[in-house]
């Protein structure tokens, strides 16, 4: 487990104050940069990451919380604020979350060893969403569990707590539909970053606790809509 001396550190591969058109070029230089090989493992710890914004939308907060595996006790939380400099644009979300995302990140006096995002990994337009986004610049595995499809075909999977199919873009696996509660919506996972597709479902599946949303990306969106609120700092 990694501490405050040797907490995460972002690569500086591009700059945040550009164009969308300059955004789509960058997400498709660095979609070649992903790997996407890995499995679950056996993570000590793991984290849920989310985003909101004020109803003026000019100042996004992000908030992170941490958790030990497998008891998926909490053990460590960081926020963050920042002003919206980006607008937004479909498909560009990571130009718009990402910088304060990953301020709250930095802060993380325990870092954990997997991410999951309210968002996409590699299934997206470009092949370079949220989760692939943050986890190649943390270099550290990265999960998008969304709650709505952004691309790809799939086949509905059985109504079954644990179903489900793949979700495929032009004959490639780039995610899977998964059914996380008996006769709930299934979420949407891709791997983001140094990690694959089972492992991927594998987190999240991990992570359930009787409920749709996996714990850490559940408790991540309430734990930020109280630092909108003011409620925590």
């Amino acid at each position: 487990m990694r501490t405050r001396s040797d907490r995460m550190k972002t690569r500086r591969i591009h700059e945040w104050n550009v164009s969308p058109a300059e955004a789509r070029r960058i997400q498709e230089r660095l979609c070649r940069e992903l790997t996407l090989e890995g499995d679950f493992g056996q993570p000590r710890t793991i984290a849920g990451a989310d985003v909101a914004f004020d109803r003026s939308g000019r100042t996004a907060f992000a908030g992170v919380v941490v958790y030990d595996f497998p008891s998926l006790e909490r053990i460590g939380t960081a926020t963050a604020r920042a002003p919206l400099t980006f607008p937004y644009v479909p498909g560009l979300l990571s130009f718009r979350e990402g910088p304060v995302l990953l301020a709250a990140l930095e802060r993380l006096e325990i870092d954990p060893d997997i991410i999951l995002f309210d968002g996409q990994g590699i299934a997206h337009p470009r092949g370079f969403g949220l989760a692939a986004h943050m986890g190649l610049l943390l270099d550290v595995p990265a999960v998008g569990c969304a709650k709505s499809r952004l691309v790809g075909k799939f086949e509905v999977p059985g109504s079954a707590a644990g179903s489900r199919s793949e979700l495929r873009e032009k004959g490639d696996v780039i995610g899977a539909v998964l059914r996380t509660r008996d006769g709930v919506r299934p979420v949407f996972v891709s791997p983001g970053h140094r990690i694959g597709v089972d492992g991927s479902i594998e987190a999240v599946l991990a992570c359930l606790d009787g409920l749709r949303i996996p714990k850490p990306t559940r408790e991540a969106d309430a734990f930020v809509g109280r630092l909108k609120r003011g409620e925590v700092r």
